[in-house]
């Protein structure tokens, strides 16, 4: 599984004219799942994404997380970020999942993630295969590669 996570001020996803999903200062996390990917990979870069150290603790260092802050957490399912970008013009998909596996991983990555940050709110998600727009005011700019 990938993750490519960002430290927002704030975050939004829309499809059509709605808003599914808003959160304040946290992380922006697109998830992007692999052919080869099981349960044990969401599971790891879940206790990744809320214990990766990129806020600032009181001297200004990235040494706190997004449990140690109390910070929300906002999911994006994007395959995209399995692409084979190594050679040509167009990316080929070859290494990403499924779209039933990729379902499954992410909302097991999404079901973990509640769990593990049971505060009402506290995370929240896009829709898995949507047309989605994601808004974000990113907070520093932070962004970060993470694969599982």
């Amino acid at each position: 599984m990938i993750a490519l996570i960002q430290r927002v001020r704030s975050a939004w996803v829309e499809t059509g004219q709605e808003r599914i999903a808003d959160i304040g200062p946290g992380l922006l996390a697109f998830i992007g799942v692999e052919k080869a990917d099981q349960p044990a990979q969401a599971h790891k870069l879940l206790q990744r994404l809320i214990n990766y150290r990129i806020f600032a603790d009181e001297e200004g260092r990235m040494n706190r997380s997004l449990q140690d802050t109390g910070g929300q957490l906002l999911l994006v399912p994007q395959f995209t970020l399995v692409a084979d970008t190594r050679k040509g013009t167009r990316p080929g998909f070859s290494r990403g999942a499924d779209p039933e596996t990729g379902r499954r991983l992410f909302d097991e990555l999404l079901a973990g993630a509640r769990a593990a940050l049971p505060e009402a709110g506290r995370v929240q998600s896009g829709h898995f295969g949507a047309d989605m727009q994601v808004g974000l005011i990113n907070d520093g700019p932070v962004t970060f590669h993470l694969q599982q």
